[in-house]
């Protein structure tokens, strides 16, 4: 087992009551303490508590005057909400908080989880990628996600459209995890409201914000870094040259851990950063076989079970989101049809399949573009863009 960064010192007092875990939610969400600050104050301090305490005074060394930490009664407030909606905190020293998160310097203070924590406890492999992608990349990432979690791996991903949801959605017998850039109770983006409520049922949603916090642009790097680190390997199956994706796989190289990527077509936009990565050392891969093999012998394959040591009990179903829901917007066939074409051969049953409509449907839209020039049609039932 790799030795953590942070060796809390003896006596350490790991979180067991209520009492502890409002005192972790004070520390964590005090101002100035970020995440590296918060795990230096516990080793210097022993407990969240005594961490408190001194805040005021390692405060007023530093030069800021009038310091005061987190109230009690934000901390009461969110962890109520917490609860409300169904999630139990994941706290360093507990239970499931997964330890090979605390080599890192910026490894999450606290995590909300929604779902089974016993996912945490076998291997994890990321599969991520873009959000605009192909019907070649869906099928692909549908592909790995059912054949690695079959190997025994716990699929991770960010619950985005796209990549993340194929992935998500072929995971879900053999066990996912979806970390969220949001609150645990906000479902972002809503059309996979569906999805998420799947994976609080059959996976595992976690999220290191309070409740009710909607996402923000910044949060995204955030949910990234904790993707790459709790993974043994970041897929990347579709990227383009400068995405999300792309940032958790750098994020991966940073933390030690393995980058692969599947390599598509050099016309396709959404494959520039996957050969990227491959140009620069990443594992070219063809298949789960490839992963295995890059990784070395499979794990041994564990069926997910339901934790009967969790802190406070199976986590009962999913509240409703914070946020009203949001009418996801209506896109047209044509457009939705376009963004899954490249220039690569697609087969037609398979568009029909990504876009679910009928055959007569998307051969009346096909013969559109085909006479504007957009598409072409090959052989075997094959289309592509241009």
């Amino acid at each position: 087992m790799k030795t953590s960064l942070f060796s809390y010192p003896t006596p350490f007092t790991p979180p067991t009551t209520e009492e502890d875990e409002l005192s972790f939610l004070r520390l964590a969400r005090s101002r100035r303490v970020g995440a590296t600050t918060f795990h230096r104050l516990l080793t210097e301090h022993g407990s969240a508590q005594a961490a408190l305490d001194a805040l005021p005074d390692v405060a007023r060394a530093a030069g800021a005057t009038g310091y005061s930490a987190c109230p009690r009664s934000v901390a009461e407030a969110e962890w109520a909400a917490g609860h409300r909606a169904g999630a139990r905190l994941l706290l360093p020293g507990t239970a499931h908080y997964p330890e090979d998160l605390l080599q890192f310097p910026d490894a999450p203070p606290l995590l909300w989880a929604l779902g089974d924590p016993v996912l945490l406890n076998r291997p994890r492999i990321a599969l991520v990628g873009a959000r605009n992608a192909s019907s070649l990349g869906l099928r692909m990432a549908r592909k790995l996600a059912e054949e690695l979690g079959k190997e025994g791996f716990t699929v991770v991903s960010g619950l985005a459209r796209g990549i993340d949801a194929a992935a998500h959605e072929a995971a879900l017998p053999t066990g996912t995890i979806a970390v969220t850039a949001g609150g645990i109770d906000v479902i972002y983006p809503q059309e996979n409201k569906g999805l998420a409520e799947k994976i609080a049922k059959m996976g595992l949603r976690l999220s290191e914000l309070p409740p009710g916090v909607e996402p923000q642009a910044r949060h995204f790097p955030q949910r990234n870094r904790i993707i790459a680190a709790l993974s043994r390997a970041t897929l990347v199956v579709e990227a383009a040259a400068r995405s999300g994706s792309l940032l958790t796989a750098r994020m991966a190289l940073d933390y030690g851990r393995e980058v692969m990527a599947v390599p598509g077509h050099p016309m396709d936009a959404r494959a520039s950063g996957c050969n990227m990565l491959i140009r620069d050392g990443a594992t070219l891969i063809r298949g789960a076989e490839d992963v295995l093999e890059a990784l070395g012998a499979p794990p041994e394959t564990i069926k997910p079970v339901k934790s009967k040591t969790a802190p406070h009990g199976p986590a009962p179903a999913p509240a409703a989101p914070a946020s009203p829901p949001q009418t996801a917007p209506k896109t047209s066939l044509r457009n939705r049809l376009l963004a899954l074409l490249g220039p690569a051969p697609t087969p037609e049953d398979a568009v029909i399949r990504d876009l679910g409509t009928d055959a007569a449907t998307l051969s009346r839209e096909l013969l559109a573009l085909e006479m504007e020039g957009t598409v072409t049609r090959h052989p075997g039932g094959m289309v592509s863009r241009g």
